[in-house]
């Protein structure tokens, strides 16, 4: 596990492709020690590591109970973008309503990267029926002065539309 973890703080591109060659392992093992190594990084002292925690954890479905704490707990007090960035895509990816809360208050980051981050995830958290603040915090985001975020809070809006349209044909 270890030269694992090492291997994938070599690579410093937070997208490199050994780096999430790891994480994908990782999610393939989808074990206890997994999670515990990616809980321990995002305790760690070091930016890079605890990105790299994030990372895995958003993508260990089978310990989302365990796993959400940690990230609203980041969620809450992390200063770094990048890592506020890589919680909210967690939060995207495990697609649990109970990170709601976290997500709607990142919204209004001064980071565009950290809106952005909010924009994916909120369309995934919203929940079945969708949580009116939620819904009107993507619309927000949707007249966001960043041109990405704005883009991608429309796409969520308009598939949150879409699907309420064919949710009420059903």
């Amino acid at each position: 596990m270890r030269e694992l973890i090492q291997a994938a703080l070599r690579d410093t591109d937070p997208d490199g492709p050994l780096r999430w060659h790891v994480i994908s392992l990782l999610r393939q093992r989808g074990d206890l020690e997994s999670f515990i190594e990616a809980r321990r990084l995002c305790a760690a002292d070091t930016v890079a590591e605890r990105l790299l925690g994030v990372d895995i954890m958003g993508m260990l479905r089978p310990f989302v109970d365990r796993t959400l704490p940690v990230l609203r707990y980041l969620a809450a007090s992390e200063d770094d973008a990048m890592v506020l960035y890589s919680v909210l895509i967690a939060f995207g990816h495990l697609a649990d309503p109970r990170s709601l809360p976290s997500v709607i208050d990142l919204a209004g980051h001064l980071d565009a990267r950290v809106r952005y981050g909010a924009a994916y995830a909120l369309q995934h958290v919203l929940g079945d029926p969708p949580d009116r603040a939620g819904l009107a915090t993507l619309r927000t985001l949707a007249t966001d002065s960043d041109a990405d975020v704005a883009g991608w809070a429309s796409l969520g809006v308009a598939l949150r539309a879409a699907h309420s349209t064919g949710s009420a044909g059903t």
